[in-house]
C-alpha cells in the first residue's frame, strides 16, 4: 500500500470500503489523523439498544482527544455542507447505517446520495466516507434485504466515482482502488 499511503496525504475526498470488522474504520481514522489536526467525526449510528450504545461509547473512547463528534442519522448532506472547513477533516462513518436510516424513515436514498455527491467537490476540507461492501456475500433471503443490498451497491459506486481516492480494506489490509494503477503497471 506504499503508493496508496503516499497519495493519501493529498486527497480531498476518499471512500474507504470493507466488510464488517475488516479494519476499514480504523484505517479511515488513521487517514483522517494524518490529514488534519482538527477532525470531526460524523456519526450516522443511532443507539437504538444497549449493545449499540456501548459500541458507540467504545468507539468514542478509542478515537480519543482531537475529535469532535456530530451525529446525523439522516441529514448527512446538510452536515457535510455545514461542518466542512479547510482546516478540518470530516470522517463520515458510515454510509451503510445512513442508507439504512433513510430507508427506515421512508426517505429516498438515491436522492440523498445525489445530494451528498454534489457537495463533495465543493467541500473546503478533506472528506472521508466509510461504507460496507455488502455485495460479496450471500444473496439476501428477503425482498427488503435485496433492495438494501442493491441500494448500497449503487451508492458505493456513485460515491466512489465522486471521490478522488478509494480504498478497500480486507483483514486490516488496505488496497488502493482509485486512482487506479497506470497502464505502465498493467502492461506485460
Amino acid at each position: 500500500m506504499n503508493e496508496g499511503a503516499n497519495s493519501s496525504a493529498r486527497f480531498r475526498t476518499a471512500l474507504v470500503l470493507g466488510g464488517a470488522r475488516s479494519g476499514k474504520s480504523r484505517f479511515a481514522q488513521g487517514l483522517a489523523e494524518r490529514a488534519r489536526a482538527n477532525r470531526i467525526f460524523v456519526a450516522t449510528a443511532q443507539a437504538g439498544d444497549e449493545e449499540m450504545r456501548l459500541r458507540i461509547d467504545r468507539h468514542r473512547r478509542e478515537r480519543g482527544a482531537g475529535w469532535s463528534t456530530v451525529e446525523t442519522p439522516t441529514d448527512l448532506a446538510a452536515v457535510v455542507a455545514r461542518e466542512s472547513r479547510q482546516d478540518f477533516v470530516l470522517l463520515v462513518d458510515c454510509i451503510t447505517l445512513w442508507l439504512s436510516n433513510l430507508m427506515a424513515a421512508g426517505r429516498d436514498p438515491e436522492k440523498s446520495v445525489e445530494q451528498l455527491i454534489r457537495l463533495l467537490p465543493e467541500a473546503p476540507g478533506p472528506v472521508i466516507l466509510v461504507s460496507n461492501e455488502i455485495g460479496l456475500g450471500l444473496v439476501p433471503e428477503t425482498a427488503l434485504g435485496r433492495e438494501f443490498r442493491d441500494c448500497q451497491g449503487r451508492a458505493n459506486q456513485r460515491i466512489a466515482a465522486a471521490c478522488e481516492l478509494a480504498i478497500f480494506v480486507a483483514a486490516g489490509c488496505p488496497m488502493q482502488l482509485k486512482p487506479a494503477l497506470s497502464g505502465a503497471y498493467l502492461a506485460k
